[in-house]
């Protein structure tokens, strides 16, 4: 058998194609290694741990289940940081993406006497691997299976909450790109975020809490619910503010809160409209050092009364970035009582973003940091979210 021909890889796509419709999450990997191994090649896939450290591959009967690979110092892991396809001792190690959303890796093993880099079957390699980031994301719902082998600890009930709640840690269009991250991904207190793309307006929203407990994690679902539906109705930034107040205020007769900030960019003209309810100010990045606090657009908390609101506007260019935020992240400390400090964070987004990196990969990288400041997860909710306004950006987190 020729395993770069077109029609054996084909039929391989239909194969599991016809099998994903009845399949359990549990048989994804054995499908999708049964039908490999008829076009001759061994193929494992790996799963991403919600902690971003690690690669945790699927286990196959019959088959030894490898052990995990770290995201940093292998080459499995500079596959899933980049989202480029790397070669390395006779395999080929391709990035799972959903749209644009990193999942995991596929290690492709080819026959004794094939070369690996054969650009044809790198290609193959890569189509599959696209196919299995699409089949893993619609899979997961029907089970647990898929969730739990990337986890390495229990979930708290306020997390399993909020992820429920929370798109997608990256998504791109043509123009721009958009990534977040959460810390500590097991026991989210109330930190949240969101973000719609439609037409030429993008929109981007970081919330927090007060409070750790359910009801923040309640509290910040209450407020992402309320606030899709308001702008799904056709409402501005201050309908959705409203919105949020209404509702929180309905829910929660203790008077709980959440800080916010809610952004509304017009990719047609540049135009940022903007509020800041309670929230730090978050950060427009230019031209790889200049720094400008957005600081107008300035109200109450969410859920504290406040009909006065003025939104804010400010004006992008293209190959801007807008980084949100929260104060976890900020006031995160280490044994000795420093914090980590605002600083320290547009230097190591500046650095990363030097480098070439894809948007995730630095916020990756971002939370990483601070989890190492503190020598342990956040004491706090860490949350960030970055927007790159540019097509390269976009085009980084494509494989």
């Amino acid at each position: 058998m020729n395993i770069v021909d077109e029609s054996v890889w084909l039929d391989a796509i239909q194969r599991v194609l016809d099998r994903s419709h009845l399949w359990r999450p549990d048989q994804l990997a054995e499908t999708i290694a049964a039908t490999l191994d008829r076009v001759g090649i061994s193929a494992t896939v790996y799963l991403i741990d919600e902690e971003q450290i690690t690669l945790r591959a699927l286990s196959v009967s019959d088959r030894e289940t490898p052990k995990p690979e770290p995201v940093d110092d292998s080459a499995a892991g500079r596959a899933f940081t980049l989202v480029r396809s790397v070669a390395a001792d006779g395999r080929w190690w391709v990035p799972i993406v959903n749209g644009t959303d990193r999942l995991g890796v596929v290690d492709f093993v080819v026959p004794e006497g094939v070369d690996p880099e054969t650009p044809s079957l790198q290609q193959r390699c890569e189509l599959f691997a696209g196919l299995v980031g699409h089949l893993i994301t619609t899979t997961s719902p029907r089970g647990d299976h898929l969730a739990l082998v990337r986890r390495t600890e229990p979930m708290s009930a306020a997390s399993e909450l909020l992820w429920q709640m929370l798109q997608p840690l990256t998504v791109s269009c043509d123009e721009l790109a958009i990534a977040a991250v959460l810390q500590p991904c097991y026991e989210v207190g109330g930190d949240g975020f969101d973000y719609m793309v439609k037409d030429s307006v993008a929109q981007v929203a970081i919330l927090d809490a007060a409070g750790s407990s359910l009801k923040a994690g309640l509290a910040t679902a209450v407020a992402l619910a309320s606030m899709r539906a308001a702008r799904r109705a056709g409402g501005d930034l201050y309908a959705q503010a409203r919105a949020v107040d209404a509702a929180l205020v309905e829910q929660f007769p203790d008077a709980r809160f959440v800080t916010a900030f809610l952004a509304e960019l017009r990719l047609d003209t540049g135009v940022m409209r903007y509020l800041n309810a309670g929230h730090p100010a978050p950060l427009l990045l230019r031209s790889g050092s200049a720094v400008t606090p957005i600081t107008g657009g300035g109200r109450m908390p969410l859920g504290l009364d406040d009909p006065d609101m003025a939104v804010g506007e400010e004006r992008l260019e293209r190959g801007d970035r807008l980084l949100l935020y929260s104060d976890g992240v900020t006031e995160a400390r280490d044994e000795t009582g420093e914090r980590f400090g605002l600083d320290r964070l547009v230097e190591l987004v500046d650095e990363h973003a030097a480098a070439g990196l894809p948007v995730p990969e630095t916020l990756r990288r971002l939370s990483q940091a601070v989890v190492e400041h503190q020598h342990g997860p956040p004491a706090d909710d860490a949350t960030l979210l970055l927007l790159e306004w540019s097509p390269a950006a976009a085009h980084r987190t494509v494989p």
